[in-house]
Order: structure tokens, then C-alpha cells, then sequence
């Protein structure tokens, strides 16, 4: 029972972790009690992808007309069918990600983590037997969860989160969704394209609020006209479920508001999993909710280290990867680079998409920058045109003195994959002007990044 490398947690930090020490030559294992791929293949990132591709087909077959297509029958969505659909993809992930430890030598040890001592970290199985595993290092990527608000405690069925919300078990006629960061834009999206009456309830000014304040207001201008209600600068005071529907009662800036709905999704945020996996006992360091890590994702106990959800930093799929990558390499004695945070791509998969990496406008001035800002609106995309895509616009942030590219700020189709991009050429130090006398395909809609650049400095053709 004795490994070079044990980890606790299989989702995205834990099994690429898993991966790349087993490609550096150790004896590797993953502590997971549920499926591999943790949250994110089987609850998250995955499932959620195909809930919104089927949503989007839905809304292609309803506009099929102005492609020049003619349908013979009413396109009606079967909300079964797509929640099956949508198991079934995260499914066969999980069995890939089952032929990647066979394929690396990985262990998959069933059961609950925690630490025990130094190197020890006892397993509870689903029988409730327990059993000790010894490792030289151990490695906690233990993940989060959907956060609990006071008044919204989840009951499964009339308070939901986000596991309930993309397996229910037919569809509601209403919602109300608390909370428009990534999690609930993209539920909105889903659920108000297949025919639920959505409600959008965001504490803040802005839906999306850590984003680019313009591309917030498009994508509010875009859900507008899908006729979600949105509601911001809003709080849920309470939630009345004792009748057929829920009562909820909201305060916004124009007085208190009564909605009556089927179902209220708790969509404000995750909590971090640190809780009953031996922290205290072990002695590790933690601070507000997450354990304290150095650069290389040491806590504060020799050979325990920890990655993804439960540090600080972007509670994102990819970037619990890059860190695990950083570990198990600094674990093997190779020289990694540190993460650099200032450079993390984020994706919001609505329809339109939204994209972004590096400073808002309003956080590069706070900075003290003096900026260029260059703005390319897909109305002016001959791809944009030819796709019926033409909401949405590339905004990018320079820094006047250097030419330093420092944010980028997308919406519109296609954006998640465009943003790459961006996160390549500030990887690269590269300046306005390489980015805009780089030669971009046509039509694209990436032609939008170099006009959106060229722009900046008066440069732009198409607009």
C-alpha cells in the first residue's frame, strides 16, 4: 500500500495530476468515492456543454426559415431525451478517463480520503470498511460545491443547485435562478430556449458581473430578447414553498416583488470542500475557506500539497489542471514555471458566447494604465453575416505606452475557442501591432480579433 504519489479527488486538478506524475514514472493513486472526473466531467463542464448544444439546435430548428429552410413539422424539444443525452456524454467520459488510468498504471482506490499522519491517509469504502495507504507525497484536490445562501437551503426538488437542475425529472413551466455568474447565465440560457418562463436574480448592477462591464450589458440586451426577466442590484429575502409553487420575494431597487415559480435554482457560487478530509488533525494551514498554498502548491505540511477549488484562485476546470501539472512536476524535481493568474482564459457557454482574459477596462485604469481600447462588432463580420451570428463584438485593451496587449474581452459565437488567442499572444508578449500585421484567415470570425487590435490605433479597415 505504498505510493510515491497518492490523491484525493479525481476531477480535473486530481486525475490530470494523476496523469502527468505517471508519465514522470510514479507509482501513482486516486482516492475517489464517486465517478472519475469528478464534478466537473460527470456534474459540471461536460453535461452542462451538451444541455446548452441541444438548446442551441432548438433554437436553429425554430429560426430554420432564415437559413432558407423549410421544416415540414413544429420542432419540439423532448426535455427527457436531452437530459439523457447529456448523462450519457458525461458517461462516456468518465469511462475515458477510466482507460486513461489503465493506460497510465493509475490506481483508482474506491472510497473516502483522509489524512491520517504524515504520508498516511486512511480510506473509508462505501461499506464503511477503512483502510490505511501510505505515499512519500499526497496531493488534496478535493473540488466544491454548490454554496448554501441563508433562505435557500436545497430541498431536491422546489430549492434546487445545479446537480438537480440538469436531471429533473421533466420541465418547469417557470424558474427562478439566484445568482448570473457563469453557472446561472448558461442554466438561464438553457432552460428559457427550451420554454421555462426564467427569472434572473443577480445582487449586483450586471449580470456576469466580473466581466468586461459592455460585453454584461450585450449579453443582457441578447437574454432581453429571449424575454428572460432579469432583475440586478436584486436580493431573494425569502422563499415561501409551502403552497403548490413557490413564493419567492425579492428586494429590488424599485421595491419589493412577489414572483410565484415552480422551481428556484441557488445558482451564487461554490464552497470549497475542505471540510472532513484530516486538515486539523495534520496541522495544514487554511484561510477563509480555501488551504493555503505556496507557489508550487505546498501546504504548510511537508509533502502535502493541494490544488483546484479548495485554493485561492479562478474556480476553473483548467485551471485546476495547470496546477496539478505544476505540482507533480515540481514533486518530481523538475523546474515548472508558477502559474501566471493574470493570464487565465474564462468561457461562458450562452448563446451568444462570452469570452475574456487579462484586465477589464475599468481594472486596467485603476491600475494606473494609460490604455488604447479597440472594439470590432460582429455586425461588420462577413463570417458573423453568413452565420445569422451577428451579436456581440471583440474588445481589446492595450497598454498606450508598450503596445502590451492587457485584456481582451469577447461575445459572440464561436468566442471560447477564439480566446486562446489571446491567452497564446500575451503568453508571448506579443504587441498591438503584431497581433493586427499577423495575418488572420477569411472569413473568420478570429478576423475580428486583428480589426478589434487594429482599431486601437486607427487602423481598422472594415469599420
Amino acid at each position: 500500500m505504498n505510493y510515491d504519489l497518492l490523491i484525493i479527488g479525481s476531477g480535473p486538478g486530481g486525475y490530470v495530476a494523476a496523469i502527468r506524475a505517471a508519465q514522470l514514472k510514479m507509482k501513482v493513486a486516486v482516492i475517489e468515492r464517486a465517478e472519475l472526473g469528478g464534478v466537473c466531467l460527470n456534474w459540471g463542464c461536460i453535461p452542462t456543454k451538451s444541455l446548452l448544444k441541444s438548446a442551441q439546435v432548438y433554437e436553429y430548428l425554430k429560426h430554420a426559415s432564415g437559413y432558407g429552410i423549410t421544416l415540414t413539422g413544429e420542432a419540439k424539444p423532448d426535455f427527457g431525451a436531452i437530459i439523457a443525452r447529456s448523462r450519457a456524454v458525461a458517461e462516456n467520459m468518465s469511462k475515458g478517463i477510466q482507460f486513461l488510468f489503465k493506460k497510465n498504471n493509475i490506481e483508482h482506490i474506491k472510497g473516502t480520503g483522509r489524512l491520517k499522519g504524515s504520508g498516511e491517509v486512511e480510506v473509508t469504502d462505501n461499506s464503511g470498511g477503512k483502510k490505511i495507504y501510505k505515499a512519500n507525497h499526497v496531493v488534496l484536490a478535493t473540488g466544491a460545491r454548490t454554496k448554501e445562501l441563508p433562505g435557500l437551503k436545497p430541498d431536491g426538488k422546489k430549492i434546487i443547485g445545479y446537480r438537480e437542475a440538469m436531471t429533473l425529472p421533466q420541465q418547469p413551466s417557470s424558474m427562478v435562478i439566484v445568482g448570473s455568474g457563469a453557472i446561472g447565465c448558461e442554466f438561464a440560457y438553457f432552460y428559457q430556449t427550451l420554454g421555462t418562463e426564467v427569472t434572473l436574480i443577480e445582487i449586483m448592477p450586471n449580470i456576469l458581473p466580473l466581466e468586461d462591464e459592455e460585453v454584461s450589458r450585450q449579453l443582457e440586451r441578447s437574454f432581453k430578447k429571449l424575454k428572460i426577466k432579469i432583475l440586478t442590484s436584486s436580493t431573494v429575502e425569502s422563499v415561501d414553498t409551502t403552497g403548490e409553487k413557490c413564493r419567492v420575494t425579492v428586494k429590488t431597487p424599485s421595491g419589493d416583488q412577489i414572483i410565484e415559480t415552480d422551481v428556484v435554482f441557488s445558482a451564487a457560487g461554490i464552497k470549497s470542500n475542505i471540510e472532513g478530509i484530516g486538515l486539523e488533525e495534520a496541522g495544514i494551514k487554511t484561510n477563509n475557506g480555501h488551504i493555503l498554498v505556496d507557489e508550487f502548491y505546498r501546504t504548510s505540511v511537508k509533502d502535502i500539497y493541494a490544488i483546484g477549488d479548495i485554493v485561492r484562485g479562478p474556480a476553473l476546470a483548467h485551471v485546476a489542471s495547470a496546477e496539478g501539472i505544476v505540482c507533480v512536476e515540481k514533486i518530481a524535481g523538475l523546474s515548472p514555471e508558477p502559474l501566471d493568474y493574470n493570464n487565465i482564459p474564462s468561457c461562458i457557454y450562452t448563446s451568444p458566447e462570452v469570452a475574456s482574459c487579462g484586465l477589464t477596462e475599468k481594472a486596467a485604469l485603476r491600475a494606473g494604465y494609460e490604455i488604447k481600447v479597440g472594439k470590432f462588432p460582429f455586425t461588420a463580420s462577413g463570417k458573423a453575416s453568413a452565420a445569422g451570428e451577428k451579436e456581440g463584438f471583440v474588445k481589446l485593451i492595450f497598454d498606450a505606452k508598450y503596445g502590451e496587449l492587457l485584456g481582451a474581452h469577447m461575445i459572440g459565437a464561436n468566442v471560447t475557442e477564439m480566446i486562446s488567442e489571446i491567452v497564446v499572444a500575451r503568453k508571448l508578449e506579443t504587441t498591438a501591432h503584431e497581433l493586427f500585421r499577423a495575418v488572420h484567415p477569411h472569413p473568420t470570425m478570429s478576423e475580428a480579433i486583428m480589426e478589434a487590435a487594429a482599431a486601437a490605433y486607427g487602423e481598422a479597415i472594415n469599420i
